[in-house]
């Protein structure tokens, strides 16, 4: 009885590699044919030619730049102990307001740098401590936009004032 059910048993395992073995040859037939028919159809590679992106200059004018405003160390006395607070200040500002605003840092560069080291002098110790320093960046903004004013499109020329650099030095040692 076990011979029996061992014999019925293997003629199956047979015709599913036959299937297995026509299925297969089935797909290669299929690939090849497809192959054939891109290759006879297909179309030889034209030539290209490169073009001038329409707007591309606009948006280039439009693109961010970052200047560097000023890097110094600003006195702080308002904890009673001198405190110099090495500071680097940068601008965001569009490339097309890019010559204006150099040109006004030149021309009132002695304002400026009077005017922000008293928003630095005026500062309270907590404002300068501020993980992501909002009051201090605030009014220099504030400050800088009033400098710097309003383009022809009606936008502040200066759009971001950044200060990645703000590190705390005891001075009266």
């Amino acid at each position: 009885m076990a011979d029996e059910q061992q014999a019925e048993a293997s003629p199956p395992k047979k015709k599913s590699m036959k299937t297995i073995l026509i299925v297969a040859g089935l797909m290669i037939l299929e690939g090849v044919a497809v192959l054939g028919f891109v290759m006879m159809t297909g179309l030889a590679p034209g030539l290209t030619k490169a073009m001038d992106l329409q707007g591309e200059d606009a948006a280039d004018r439009e693109r961010p730049v970052e200047i560097l405003l000023m890097e110094d160390k600003f006195p702080n006395l308002t904890t009673g102990r001198v405190w110099l607070y090495d500071a680097q200040i940068w601008l965001r500002v569009r490339q097309k307001n890019v010559p204006r605003v150099e040109q006004i840092m030149e021309r009132r560069r002695a304002e400026i740098a009077e005017q922000v080291g008293l928003i630095f002098s005026r500062a309270q110790d907590r404002q300068l401590k501020e993980p992501g320093r909002e009051t201090i960046t605030r009014q220099l903004q504030t400050y800088l936009q009033e400098v710097f004013e309003h383009d022809a499109d009606g936008l502040p020329r200066v759009e971001r004032v950044m200060v990645p650099v703000l590190k705390p030095i005891l001075a009266d040692l």
